[in-house]
């Protein structure tokens, strides 16, 4: 095996060194055009980065950057942030039930799941140079966007907050001083797909210009479920519009505004195994409609069929921003300030059957009148200021800044058990789907008819709990980045940012009632069940809500809690500060090659875990047959820091660009979000360590020939003693993690693309031919790296895929409109990078395990037109 591996391995080496061979031969047959090294993106298009707050050439700067232009977006069907990573391979997005709550954003293998609020990302986003404190609140359509920045590696010394892994910087195109221009797409393609943008920009006064830009986005769901009805469809829209002054060649300033919406079907889960549950027998035993159980395995996945119904989510956000420029001369002053209000609501049957077992959200199969929506709201306020100039005889580039931003979140998270639930916890009970059924009458209150009020029967139909999260917070900082060019050639950087974070939140519960739980813990606790064996089915009738309410009768909170996660109201207070920094060495012995090496040190904060369970008992056994005190976990989260070194290369053959980047980093505390199937659980993981070598290969082969070519070798693994100084509560949890790699991190992964933008023959149109080719490796999709039993997941693996991006477009000879056909995902390739427990789908060892799905081949035309 390790053979093959090793000889995979020389292999792809192999492959991406000839590719790289070839491109870089290509100035040979192109010699009489050859332009300046300030070809710097994907698509061999000139454009100017700003990585470092400095304007400068890709090429020219000792940072991992892959800069995309609006041509390479269009290209490459790149609609939103999640689909960068057909551009570069070092990126990756994954989602679960909810792409307004529940996305979570990797580079170089390393980020953070977020599906908990209090958990801020491991990969900063700025738009027009304002921190998005989610990955769900950017991740809108890339409309009129002047290029998007991936920024590998730790950038906190320059950019605000939490890029601890990366940054990714979206820039959008500034107003016009001098003339009125504008554009208009409109797309149709498989699944009903509707598409429109469009944008309009020019002077409405002498140095003071207006823009607006828009998007409207509307298809059909992807998945079919058993009910019929489709689910992961698209519907969102979105506007922004700014002004630009620019007074004097001093001064400009730039104001903007936007608002958007989504409300979609999404996101729908896919059962790969199942249960004893899904056996017809059983569920028909108990009275549970067979339409529960049709669909799962991997042709479920293949053929994008669930059993699910009700997921929605949706999200209303508005945001405004201003960046003021003043050059004095010798400095120049900036200042970038915005504020954001996001709303988002999700609606899910959790069980992802089309049995009324619970839901979550509002709309609902088992909703609960006057419940309230169940979303986040986030406001962020963010300001930030920088003085940046020249000193010694331009042999120092100096910058000084200070950072202030401002959040208050609230979350609510609801659930409601529906009248299926208590049928559907029987069906767990029965010890084979074929041999007799026990004395358990199939009544939807089979252990409660002796334990309700007097002898009435108790129902966990309508039980319900809505809980109430709250975080704020305020980072101030200061910081400072100096480039001292000691020769001609040879350069020094070391910049700093000291930053102090502080956090207070908790949880609450807003309202709840859970009968049949209460009825299950007196029972328990009396010993008063028929059957003592049937204990811990009684007490699923407390899973997913328990309220402390109802767990506050006879028996106490504390015995209670040792049958069940404990719902306990907390309150927490957190406080960080720490230093980050960075130096860098860059060496440039002539005009078309760099060599550099660096050293950061990041820090992405810490702050409070908005789960129920969070606050939990820990010492439950004690408290039950000893009387001891109880004693409550501590729902914070301590800070994340990182180690990153690099050693890079950049250079120049002709039109050609190449550049490698060696880095390793050693992360400290690494922040994990896990889904046990019951619960979300957060740990820090003492040590995790990211090794990897990147290639990127970009250019123009030829007049009209572009190029791109990129690939990753990685290695983002829990070291075997990864869980040295753990907390003891954690060791075992943390434990697993320690010797495997980690999620969504494949060994290699890469991209190639080949674009023709020129004449067609002598006809007067032009001809716009592009494809591009991702490939990856396999990679585990799961947090865990294994089961209960340590053994691993055969579902919670993604085998290694080719996945095929073309576009076809012409011209017209005025070049007012150009006409495209394309597909996205051609080879069909059904890839999933999220998989989990199901929760209310198993028990014990008998567990449901279900993925979430990416995109299945799309095609469609477009027609553009500029103005």
């Amino acid at each position: 095996m390790g053979g093959r591996i090793e000889m995979k391995s020389r292999q792809r080496i192999a492959m991406l060194a000839s590719a790289c061979s070839l491109a870089l031969s290509a100035p040979s047959f192109a010699q009489q055009t050859a332009q300046s090294s300030s070809d710097s993106t994907t698509d061999g298009e000139e454009i100017i980065v700003t990585a470092t707050l400095r304007e400068a050439s890709v090429q020219d700067i000792p940072v991992a950057v892959t800069a995309v232009s609006p041509v390479a977006l269009e290209r490459q069907g790149v609609a939103d942030v999640k689909l960068l990573s057909t551009i570069t391979p070092s990126f990756a997005v994954q989602s679960s039930q909810s792409e307004t709550g529940g996305v979570g954003i990797r580079i170089r293998g390393v980020g953070t799941t977020g599906n908990n609020p209090g958990l801020e990302t491991s990969v900063g986003i700025f738009i027009d140079g304002v921190y998005q404190s989610r990955p769900t609140v950017a991740f809108g359509e890339l409309v009129d966007i002047e290029r998007v920045e991936v920024l590998r590696g730790p950038q906190g010394t320059l950019f605000g907050r939490n890029t601890s892994a990366g940054a990714i910087s979206i820039v959008t195109k500034k107003p016009s001083l001098t003339e009125f221009r504008g554009f208009a797409n409109a797309t149709y393609g498989n699944y009903d797909l509707f598409n429109l943008q469009g944008g309009v920009s020019g002077p409405i006064a002498e140095n003071v210009g207006f823009g607006i830009a828009g998007s409207w986005r509307k298809r059909d769901g992807v998945i079919k479920s058993a009910t019929g009805a489709t689910s992961n469809d698209k519907d969102r829209w979105l506007l922004r519009g700014q002004l630009y002054f620019e007074p004097s060649d001093a001064l400009s300033i730039r104001i903007l505004g936007d608002y958007s919406k989504i409300d979609e079907k999404c996101c729908d889960g896919i059962i790969l195994q199942e249960t004893g549950l899904a056996t017809q027998a059983r569920a028909a035993i108990n009275g549970l409609p067979n339409t529960g159980v049709t669909f799962s395995g991997p042709s479920a996945l293949n053929n994008l069929r669930s059993n699910s119904f009700q997921f929605r989510n949706g999200a209303d956000q508005w945001g405004i921003s201003g960046e003021l420029n003043y050059d004095f001369g010798g400095a120049k002053l900036t200042y970038i300030g915005g504020y954001r209000d996001f709303e988002s609501f999700q609606t899910s049957e959790t069980g992802l059957t089309s049995f009324r077992m619970f839901t979550q959200g509002l709309g609902g199969q088992a909703q609960t009148p006057g419940q309230p929506k169940m979303g986040d709201r986030i406001k962020t306020l963010t300001q930030e200021l920088r003085l940046q100039g020249g000193a010694l005889d331009g042999k120092l580039d100096w910058l000084l800044g200070a950072y202030y931003s401002d959040e208050d979140l609230s979350s609510v998270q609801t659930a409601t058990l529906g009248p299926d639930f208590q049928r559907a916890l029987a069906a767990f009970g029965i010890p084979s789907p074929f041999g007799a059924p026990p004395a358990l009458p199939p009544n939807p209150a089979f252990v409660f008819t002796a334990f309700g009020n007097g002898g009435i029967p108790v129902t966990a139909a309508g039980a319900n709990a809505a809980n109430l999260f709250t975080q704020s917070g305020k980072s101030y900082s200061i910081f400072t980045h100096n480039v001292f060019n000691l020769t001609d050639k040879l350069s020094v950087t070391v910049g700093a940012r000291y930053v102090d974070e502080r956090k207070e939140g908790g949880f609450s519960q807003l309202q709840g009632s859970n009968a049949a739980c209460a009825a299950a813990v007196r029972a328990v606790l009396t010993n008063a069940l028929p059957n003592p064996a049937l204990a811990p089915l009684a007490l699923g009738n407390c899973f997913p809500i328990a309220t402390p309410v109802n767990l506050s009768g006879p028996g106490g909170i504390g015995r209670a809690s040792s049958f069940l996660p404990l719902v306990r109201e907390y309150s927490a207070v957190f406080k960080d500060d720490a230093l980050t920094y960075t130096a860098q060495l860059a060496y440039k012995p002539n005009a078309d090659m760099l060599l550099y090496g660096s050293f950061s040190h990041g820090f992405k904060s810490g702050g409070i875990n908005l789960d129920a369970t969070a606050g939990g008992l820990l010492n439950s056994t004690a408290v039950l047959t000893t009387g001891a005190a109880p004693q409550f976990a501590d729902p914070r989260i301590r800070s994340e820091k990182v180690d990153a070194y690099e050693l890079g290369l950049k250079a120049t053959f002709g039109r050609i660009n190449a550049n490698v980047a060696l880095f390793h980093m050693d992360m400290t505390d690494y922040q994990v979000l896990e889904f046990d199937g019951v619960r979300f659980t957060t740990f820090n993981v003492p040590s995790v360590k990211s090794t990897g070598l990147e290639v990127e290969v970009f250019g123009k082969l030829a007049d009209h020939f572009s190029m791109n070519l990129a690939g990753t070798f990685l290695n983002t693994r829990a070291p075997n003693d990864c869980a040295v100084g753990a907390p003891a509560a954690q060791l075992a949890t943390i434990s697993v993690f320690c010797g495997n790699k980690l999620n969504l991190s494949p060994s290699f992964s890469s991209v190639a693309g080949l674009t023709y933008d020129g004449p067609m023959g002598g006809s007067g149109w032009g001809l716009v031919a592009n494809v591009n080719l991702q490939y990856s490796d396999s990679y585990r999709t799961s947090q865990r790296p294994v089961d209960t039993n340590g053994l691993p997941i055969a579902t919670d693996i993604q085998e290694n895929f080719v996945k095929v991006n073309a576009r076809l477009g012409f011209t017209t000879p005025n070049e007012r409109f150009t006409f495209e056909v394309w597909g996205l995902n051609l080879t069909n390739e059904i890839t999933k990078r999220l998989t989990g427990n199901v929760p209310g789908r198993g028990v014990a060892g008998d567990r449901a395990r279900a993925a979430f799905p990416e995109e299945p081949r799309t095609y469609g035309i477009t027609v553009r037109t500029r103005f």
